[in-house]
């Protein structure tokens, strides 16, 4: 019994270390070398062998000798054609998984990163620009400085931590409480303990100071340029913002009554209430020449051609505001709403009435999200949430979990067959759903599933709601000569709209539905290359100046949370749902930075990414 004992004993000691072994393997850095990423996962296959058969004892032991020496610029073709033959040996004579997968990983490697391979045996070094970079800030689709901005909170210089976000981002606010925050994701911090709450810091910080308090930029001398900017949602205001600050006039022309797009008429007043929202927009409009066209359609009040001919350039970001609708019989029967649709009604206070109807939702994405609860603050008596599997709800898991809370219910391994509609009202009265088994994994590590033999089951409901997509206005564009591709304006990673002169677009008009971060890197993508195109290389200034960086001495701290407010109370209105940090929290938060602007990742450069190019 002592033996026993002490094996257990030293069983969960060994599941501590792996744990913090985790931790490390998600705190991979980004930029580096991928094939020194595969030695380390196969000699971590090594160290897992029973040393029992073979091929797994001696031959992964043999490919990772010959990676190595790829590694070093020793290694040649002839290496490589081995390292493929023994890998193929081992994944199909290895008794047990773990040289079996460990094999199919290598495989797996040589195939997905073979310009790596040939440039380690050619060049005898990574391919270009292969290096680590500081992971919050490369993470970031804006390139925000989040240690610089982070250090000045901790002095409490909560107006040059706006100001330092804003050098990147002029959506301080708006970012702080619904970005999906990507930048926490290779965190170093987690091999510590866990990830920062950058969020929560960035929140706290236009807590304690209103964006439309801090002064913005001093603009550039007017160059006299005038640019059209279709869209006021975040991308085009993020570009009409940096094209005023480099002395442009930009001219910003908005559909709907005021702006915002999605950020306004998509996200729901819950997560973003639209006071704060208005604080950034006015923000922005102060820092430079910006005349906002509110209520202005193009194709019907404006041409596309009146744009061109009065114009010096044109950036397009029209965003996805449309619904998708799905192809199938009574899919456009009465109270069947796409979520996106669902969301602007109860932005624009002309919401359904919901009160005592089950709704069913189709969807797990974070417009799905919104859409389920703000159902339930609607009055639904039930919110159901049906996926095909976990795995395709893309939306945030605290949007999940917070969801739940909220009395929403989730069902998954259910896939959405058809719409049943009451033949006398035309209304929905229920679904057809087919239940699911899981089956093999694809090539992206994702979970597929078919078909169950049980017999498909009826699901009454009184709403329907399709959280299956948005789709961009892009009829007149397209009739007007703008190549569109799959609803989508064809634009590349310049903004620049491939064939026509002077007309850029970007945000989700171009990718698709994505994030307001995502929007917000396009539209400061686009101004950047619009000043280029117009023969300019202006900078923006920023005057916040970021505090030295001491060591941090890696005492493993708890990660503060940011709470949200009981969810009984909070799912009875459309009152902001997250409870700001304390002071005591922010401190010791902004205090676990490890500063990797300064050490680890290499110091950069003027307060910028090394490889900065604007």
């Amino acid at each position: 019994m002592r033996k026993l004992a002490k094996k257990g004993n030293m069983n969960q000691r060994i599941d501590v270390v792996l744990r913090k072994f985790r931790s490390r393997i998600n705190s991979y850095p980004p930029g580096m070398c991928p094939l020194v990423l595969y030695r380390s996962l196969l000699q971590v296959s090594m160290n897992q062998s029973c040393g029992k058969c073979v091929p797994c004892r001696d031959g992964l032991i043999e490919v990772d000798r010959m990676l190595g020496s790829i590694l070093r610029g020793d290694g040649s073709e002839e290496t490589l054609t081995s390292m493929r033959d023994m890998c193929q040996m081992i994944a199909q004579t290895a008794d047990c998984a773990v040289g079996v997968t460990a094999a199919r990983m290598m495989l797996e490697s040589m195939e997905e990163f073979a310009d790596e391979y040939r440039s380690h045996i050619s060049a005898h070094k990574c391919v270009e620009n292969v290096t680590q970079t500081v992971p919050c800030m490369t993470l970031c689709p804006a390139h925000v400085n989040v240690p610089g901005y982070i250090s000045l909170i901790a002095v409490e210089d909560y107006a040059g931590a706006v100001s330092l976000i804003r050098d990147r981002n002029p959506f301080p606010t708006a970012c702080a409480m619904v970005c999906e925050h990507p930048c926490e994701l290779k965190c170093r911090r987690a091999i510590i303990d866990g990830p920062l709450n950058i969020r929560g810091l960035k929140k706290y910080a236009v807590d304690m100071v209103h964006a439309d308090e801090v002064k913005t930029p001093a603009p550039n001398v007017s160059t006299g340029r005038r640019i059209a900017v279709v869209g006021s949602g975040p991308s085009g205001l993020t570009a009409a913002y940096f094209l005023a600050l480099m002395g442009h006039k930009a001219v910003v022309f908005e559909e709907h009554e005021k702006p915002g797009g999605m950020l306004r008429y998509g996200i729901p007043e819950y997560r973003l209430p639209k006071a704060r929202l208005d604080r950034d927009i006015r923000a922005i409009l102060s820092a430079g020449d910006i005349e906002l066209c509110c209520g202005v359609r193009i194709g019907c009040d404006l041409t596309f051609e009146d744009l061109k001919k009065e114009y010096d350039a044109v950036y397009l970001a029209l965003g996805a505001q449309i619904g998708n609708r799905v192809p199938m019989e009574n899919a456009d029967a009465e109270n069947v709403i796409p979520a996106a649709d669902f969301l602007q009604l109860a932005a624009a206070d002309r919401p359904m009435d919901l009160r005592g109807k089950r709704v069913v939702l189709i969807g797990g994405g974070n417009v799905a999200m919104d859409a389920a609860r703000t159902a339930v603050r609607l009055g639904a008596k039930t919110t159901h949430v049906f996926t095909r599997k976990r795995d395709d709800m893309t939306a945030l898991a605290s949007e999940v979990e917070s969801a739940m809370q909220e009395g929403v219910r989730f069902r998954t391994l259910l896939s959405f067959l058809n719409i049943e509609a009451d033949r006398e009202t035309g209304k929905v009265c229920a679904v057809w759903l087919q239940p699911q088994i899981v089956a093999e994994y694809d090539r992206m590590g994702m979970m597929t599933t078919e078909h169950s033999s049980r017999y498909p089951y009826r699901f009454p409901c009184d709403v329907l709601i399709l959280g299956v997509g948005q789709r961009s206005d892009v009829g007149a564009f397209e009739a007007a000569g703008i190549p569109v591709s799959g609803g989508r304006i064809d634009a590349d990673e310049a903004c620049m709209v491939r064939g026509c002169d002077g007309v850029f677009s970007g945000g989700d008009c171009v990718t698709g539905p994505s994030t307001a971060i995502n929007a917000i890197a396009a539209g400061q993508i686009a101004a950047y290359n619009i000043d280029e195109y117009l023969g300019y290389h202006h900078k923006v200034a920023c005057d916040a100046a970021v505090p030295a960086a001491v060591p941090n001495p890696c005492i493993p701290t708890g990660r503060a949370e940011i709470e949200e407010a009981d969810p009984f109370e909070r799912r009875m209105n459309f009152d902001e749902v997250e409870i700001p940090m304390t002071a005591e929290e922010a401190m010791r938060e902004a205090g676990r930075c490890l500063r990797c602007d300064f050490f680890g990742c290499g110091a950069m450069v003027g307060g910028r990414l090394p490889d900065d190019t604007q």
